[in-house]
């Protein structure tokens, strides 16, 4: 992408920061949040993205414009507050894509916890939905189930293409759930598992969520498209644990709990069919990660 006027939310999020610094090279991007911290405005400002403080929730874009071709919706929110996260991941997207009709393709990314948690097989875009997060983050799967049904409305309703990502596990140089899961293991904290085996996942590093969002982009349509977002390997929790831990020199102690998320693995054929594969061997990945946080045990 170049030469575009891209508006993304959720700019000092773990996902949204690496994008908004990669898009903002060879495009006009716009980044909107509360910005509560002065110093990670000041670095995405001087990584060349213009900051502007809202309340998404607020639906108050006062000062914003409305004449971006691409919007990237990142912003997250994980309160427990039925109130701010109905809010935030749902009544924001409509008040959003409402002063960004005239964009080209709004991009809404949700997350795989919209899927139903029984079973171990991989979920397809049809599968049940379900309550997938209420053990650790009650509002949090039903509030992205219901921003979905919002972006759709609002679709159709604005003829504005759109597409919705289902994003699996993110990480990479930025973090992601999988660095805290290290740390636990250097602080000796346990892992909390569940019951019954591996929990699989489809991890996606930050290098090929923002190598695949022109081809998202290009994918939206009215009505709105949903696609899974994720890698291309299947691995589990515990392994990736014990990859993390080989590197750092440190075994993982798991505990099972009835608190611990099930696993989530997702299908990535139609996201083939659409955009292709990703690229990045999620040890690769791993590697990577654990040595940009901890240089002195990891070497890239």
């Amino acid at each position: 992408m170049r030469g575009s006027k891209i508006l993304i939310t959720g700019p000092t999020g773990q996902v949204a920061t690496p994008v908004a610094e990669a898009l903002a090279a060879e495009n006009e991007v716009w980044g909107i949040a509360r910005f509560t911290n002065p110093a990670v405005r000041e670095s995405l400002e001087n990584a060349g993205v213009r900051c502007q403080a809202v309340n998404l929730s607020a639906g108050d874009f006062t000062g914003l414009p409305d004449d971006f071709d691409y919007v990237i919706n990142l912003a997250v929110a994980k309160s427990g507050s039925w109130d701010k996260d109905l809010g935030a991941n749902a009544e924001s997207v409509g008040l959003l894509m409402a002063h960004c009709r005239k964009a080209k393709a709004f991009l809404h990314c949700s997350s795989g916890a919209v899927y139903d948690p029984p079973g171990d097989e991989p979920r397809t875009e049809d599968a049940a939905l379900g309550d997938n997060h209420k053990p650790m983050f009650p509002t949090y799967s039903i509030s992205k189930i219901a921003g979905e049904v919002v972006a759709r409305t609002m679709s159709r309703v604005l003829g504005l293409p759109t597409i919705i990502a289902r994003l699996n596990v993110p990480y990479g140089d930025n973090g992601g759930w999988p660095f805290y899961h290290m740390e636990m293991m250097l602080g000796g904290i346990p892992i909390p598992v569940p019951a019954g085996g591996a929990a699989r996942y489809n991890p996606i590093h930050e290098d090929d969520i923002i190598a695949t969002i022109p081809k998202l982009l290009e994918a939206a349509s009215v009505p709105a498209t949903t696609i899974n977002w994720c890698g291309e390997q299947t691995v589990s929790l515990q392994e990736w644990c014990g990859y993390l831990g080989s590197l750092v020199g440190k075994e993982p102690v798991f505990e099972e709990s009835a608190l611990a998320l099930r696993g989530n693995p997702t299908d990535p054929a139609r996201m083939h069919d659409l955009i292709g594969t990703t690229t990045v061997d999620w040890r690769d990945g791993f590697r990577r990660m654990a040595a940009t946080f901890h240089p002195e045990l990891v070497s890239v």
